[in-house]
Formats: C-alpha cells, sequence, structure tokens
C-alpha cells in the first residue's frame, strides 16, 4: 500500500525533527538578514577564562559589550580583525595593585594610559590593598575618572587608613566610641563601592590593631557582602599564626578571606608553604572561604621600615626619629633590624636588600646595601647595614626590594587551587626608580615563564588566575569570562611570543606578546601599538552586590 503524505505535512515533520536533533532550519534569505556587529574578532583560540583548554571561534562586540562567541556564520560587522592563531581571552584582573602614588606624577595620575599594563594584558586594576586606601574613596573615584584612564579602578577600603584617621598612629587599643568611627568609615567605604576591608597588619599604624578590632570591622564589609583581604602580620618565622589569625578574622567576621601576596620569607622557613597551605585546606574543609593571592618572584618590595620593630614605629615618624637620637634606644633598635636581616627581609645577607627608589638621594638607586657601605668607606657587615638603613629612613626612607625566598614556595603556592595571580605593582612609567620588575612582567611571568615553559601549571589554569577567578571573588558576574553579555575588556596574545623583559638591573622594559587589548570594546592596543584610548571606567562592588538584608 502506497501512504501519500500531504507537503506541507511532510514539511512539518522535517521541522521537528531538526528541532528535536537541536538544529533549526536555515532562515528565509527573503525575511532574515546577518547579524550587525560593532567589531569581530576572528578565528582566535578562545580561553573562556573558565579552567578549561580553548577552542577556535569568533567575538562578537556590540558597544561595550560581547554580543557572541562561537561560530559567527554569516554576519556583518563595521570592523572585522583576524586572530587566527592568537589567543583571545578576557582582560585581566590585577586583584592586588597599587595603582596610586603618594606623588601626584606617578602611578594612574602619572601614567593614565597604564602602558605597563595594557602591554600584558590587564584591563582591571583593584586598589586599597595592605591596608592603604583613599578615606573616603569617592574623591579619587571622581579625579580617576575626570582623567580618564586607559584601565578600569576598583578598591578596597584599608584599615590601617581608617585607623591613622581615627585613631593616629599610636601604639594602643580604640576607645568605645573611636571604634564605632572606624566602624562608620568601612561602611561609608563599602557604599561608596570598595570591594571589602583590607589590612596590612604588617605595617603601622595597623599592626597595632588586635584580631577583635579588625574582627568587629570586618564584620561591617560582610555586612555589605564584601571581603577580607590581608597583608599578614609576618611573612618569616610568624608566618603559620599569621595565616591562622588571617583565617580566624574571616571565620568569625563570617566574610570570604583572603592570604594576600601570600609568600615565604627568610631561609629559616623555606619550604613552610606546604604548612601554610595546609592551614588553608583545613579551614576550607571546615567552611572557612579562604583564597589566596601571588605575585610570581622570589623578591618582595616596599619601604626600609619593614625590617624594624614595630616597637620602634608606635607614635610615628617624629617619635621614630626620636628613639634613634637615643643612644640606647638606638642600640636596642639596631640590634632588631640586624635580627630581621638575618632571619626576615634581609634574607642574611645586607647585599639582598637593593634601594629602588630614594626621593632623598636618586643616585642611592639600585645599590644595595653593601654597595652603598662599600661607596662610604664602611665595613659590609649587618650591625653597619642596620647603622644605615636608620640613617635613610631619617633621610627621608627608601623603597627596596628584598630578595629572601625561593622557587619552592613559588610553585607551591601557585599550584594550589584556591591562589590567583596578582602584581602588588602598579601603574609605571620610565623614571630612575629602580621599581620591582612585577610593575611590567607580573602576568608575561606567570604565562610565558611559569605556565608554558617550565609548566608549573596549564596555560588555561594560568588564565583562569587572573581572569574568571578574581572576577567571581570579588562577584564581578560580567567580568573576567568570554560570553555573550559581558563587557568587552579583552586580551589578544601571542602565547608562543609572551615573555618579560624587564630585569631587577633594568625594569622599566614593557613585555611582548601581546597583540590587541580591548577596555570595555574599544581597542586600546591594536596590533602592539598603543591607541591613545583610555575608556577605562570606575568598578564598584555596589554595582554587582546589593547589601545584605
Amino acid at each position: 500500500m502506497i501512504i501519500k503524505i500531504h507537503r506541507s505535512i511532510l514539511l512539518s515533520i522535517v521541522a521537528i525533527l531538526l528541532v528535536a536533533c537541536g538544529d533549526s532550519p536555515a532562515p528565509d534569505s527573503a525575511t532574515s538578514s546577518p547579524a550587525q556587529y560593532d567589531l569581530v574578532l576572528q578565528g582566535g583560540t578562545l580561553y573562556s577564562g573558565a579552567d578549561e583548554p580553548p577552542v577556535i571561534g569568533d567575538i562578537a562586540i556590540n558597544g561595550d559589550r560581547i554580543a557572541a562567541v562561537g561560530n559567527l556564520g554569516e554576519y556583518q560587522a563595521t570592523q572585522a580583525i583576524d586572530v587566527t592563531g592568537l589567543a583571545v581571552m578576557p582582560g585581566f584582573i590585577d586583584i592586588h595593585s597599587h595603582a596610586l602614588s603618594d606623588q601626584p606624577d606617578q602611578g594612574i595620575f602619572g601614567w593614565p594610559d597604564a602602558e605597563n599594563l595594557i602591554r600584558q594584558g590587564v584591563t582591571t586594576v583593584i586598589e586599597g590593598n595592605d591596608g592603604s586606601s583613599p578615606v573616603p574613596l569617592e574623591p579619587s573615584f571622581e579625579a580617576i575618572a575626570a582623567l580618564p584612564p586607559a584601565i578600569n579602578f576598583g578598591s578596597f577600603i584599608g584599615h590601617g587608613s581608617i585607623r591613622a584617621l581615627v585613631v593616629g598612629e599610636d601604639d594602643r587599643p580604640p576607645t568605645e566610641e573611636e571604634l564605632e568611627l572606624m566602624r562608620e568609615q568601612v561602611a561609608l567605604g563599602m557604599e561608596q563601592g570598595a570591594f571589602g576591608l583590607s589590612s596590612g597588619l604588617i605595617y603601622a599604624p595597623g599592626r597595632f590593631a588586635d584580631t577583635d578590632e579588625v574582627v568587629e570591622l570586618a564584620r561591617v564589609a560582610g555586612q555589605y557582602n564584601g571581603m577580607y583581604i590581608s597583608h599578614m602580620r609576618e611573612e618569616g618565622l610568624a608566618l603559620l599564626d599569621s595565616v591562622a589569625e588571617t583565617i580566624l578574622i574571616g571565620e568569625e567576621a563570617g566574610l570570604p578571606t583572603q592570604l594576600t601576596h601570600h609568600k615565604v620569607v627568610g631561609a629559616p622557613m623555606w619550604g613552610a608553604s606546604a604548612d601554610s597551605l595546609r592551614l588553608v585546606d583545613e579551614a576550607i574543609a571546615r567552611g572557612v572561604d579562604v583564597s589566596i593571592d601571588q605575585y610570581p618572584y622570589t623578591a618582595s618590595s616596599t619601604n626600609l621600615m619593614i625590617l624594624f620593630p614595630g616597637w620602634a614605629l608606635d607614635g610615628g615618624r617624629e617619635a621614630l626619629l626620636a628613639r634613634m637620637a637615643d643612644p640606647s634606644q638606638r642600640q636596642r633598635l639596631r640590634n632588631d633590624i640586624i635580627y630581621n636581616i638575618e632571619v626576615d627581609r634581609g634574607g642574611d645577607d645586607p647585599a639582598n636588600v637593593v634601594l629602588a627608589g630614594c626621593p632623598h638621594d636618586e643616585s642611592l638607586n639600585g645599590m644595595n646595601l653593601s654597595q652603598v657601605l662599600l661607596q662610604q668607606g664602611q665595613e659590609v657587615s649587618k650591625a653597619n647595614a642596620a647603622e644605615l638603613l636608620m640613617d635613610l629612613v631619617a633621610a627621608g626612607n627608601c623603597s627596596a626590594v628584598f630578595h629572601a625566598m625561593v622557587e619552592e614556595d613559588v610553585h607551591n603556592i601557585m599550584r594550589h587551587p584556591r591562589t590567583m595571580i596578582a602584581s602588588d605593582g602598579g601603574v609605571e612609567g620610565p623614571s630612575s626608580r629602580a621599581v620591582h620588575p612585577r610593575n611590567y612582567g607580573t602576568f608575561a611571568r606567570l604565562i610565558g615563564h611559569y605556565a608554558r615553559d617550565l609548566e608549573v601549571i596549564p596555560v588555561h589554569t594560568a588564565i583562569h588566575k587572573v581572569t574568571q577567578m578574581p572576577a567571581q571573588r570579588l562577584n564581578m558576574t560580567d567580568r573576567g569570562i568570554l560570553e555573550s553579555g559581558a563587557v568587552a575588556d579583552i586580551a589578544v596574545l601571542e602565547i608562543a611570543r609572551v615573555r618579560e623583559l624587564t630585569t631587577f638591573a633594568d625594569p622599566h622594559q614593557y613585555s611582548e606578546g601581546a597583540v590587541h587589548v580591548l577596555v570595555a570594546g574599544e581597542l586600546v592596543l591594536n596590533d602592539g601599538a598603543m591607541t591613545g584610548a583610555r575608556p577605562g571606567r570606575i568598578v564598584r562592588s555596589s554595582d554587582y552586590r546589593p547589601a545584605a538584608q
């Protein structure tokens, strides 16, 4: 028997089958037209930001947003760029930045094009770390927005800055009234868009706070769904106690907590990352939300007073100068500095402390303490180095680079699944300062050296640690990922060419390997050349996480 099926019925059956197979009938060319886009990146190797291998595809952009991802098929675009053979990924988010500077001609105000970061693929920086931030935040936000910069800018609110404003530089607990004023300042910072509370418990005046004080203020940040991020009290002999304190603050205050630029300092502690990471894992197992950030170097950088004991910093600079002028107190201070040279940031050798920026004498920039002593005709010894340090601080202080870590700990921390990579650097440009190479090379070093060459972690994992991971940590739901609707902050790199050129001896060298970088859909780096575009914006936590009810 022959069954006849009407043509219209047959077409309907075919259409149903096509839908059931996950496809749809080809559009009628008479009734549809190709999609319209402002910009298309064609045929790139797409790293989504997730911890997964890449795929080949296209990225379409309309305005400041990603419009489509995948095989786009037929389309029309105002501009199309062939990125075949190139790696396309979300722009990097530097969750630990010092983009602001005390000097008005430095930092993001001095170099608003942020070329040192753009040429690595960085599109967003988060300031206010280590307990230091503007208080209040809004005037700085307004000034930065008025530039505008090439990169996006966000911030934490700094515990140390709040304490200095309310309590001063004294080593004492706050009164109840002062503590309430500090709570109010944290709340104001969160309302103005801070992503959480940062502390610098190794620096004065933050180091004068006890754990309970920090818990009280962290609770306020938690009420706004913020996080707590901490430069711990110690990173040398008392490292494990400091890790435990950071975890405790997050646990007691009930908010996510983060070990910032986690490292192991000083020869007696080398290898202790195994123990510090065990503490992190144990905390996670019992429900504490702990994360880590790290810069991928075996040298740190901060000012020389990191080698001074806390008791000497009580009362601020004038009190410190008075102590240095008193022979008995100077002797005590000298002995404590010698101890820190031996077991902490000094790496047991004055040559491991390299002066980076001495405003009072730029001729010292790039010299280590041993070299300065020899230049002065003095014997190289730890006692003489301690005296030199006091003299340098009295003359105006210096920033310095401290070589006191080992690769074993860098690798261990980098491999941890809760570790993100951040620079702990800032916006830099050519100058006489002997700055840490992390300002120019952190992200290129991560991808080119540690991931591609050494294979400490896969390339896609490295990219995940600087894109989706920090975005998720900050609850920035439309950043750090290549997907439709996300902000079009995008980096296009030639992975085989990615490398840092900066060195400790010659730090002001831009990294290689970035081909295109877009911020909010605008090309700020096009075919390896800066365009002059500055589409950066202020990013605020309030845009992403409403206050908890």
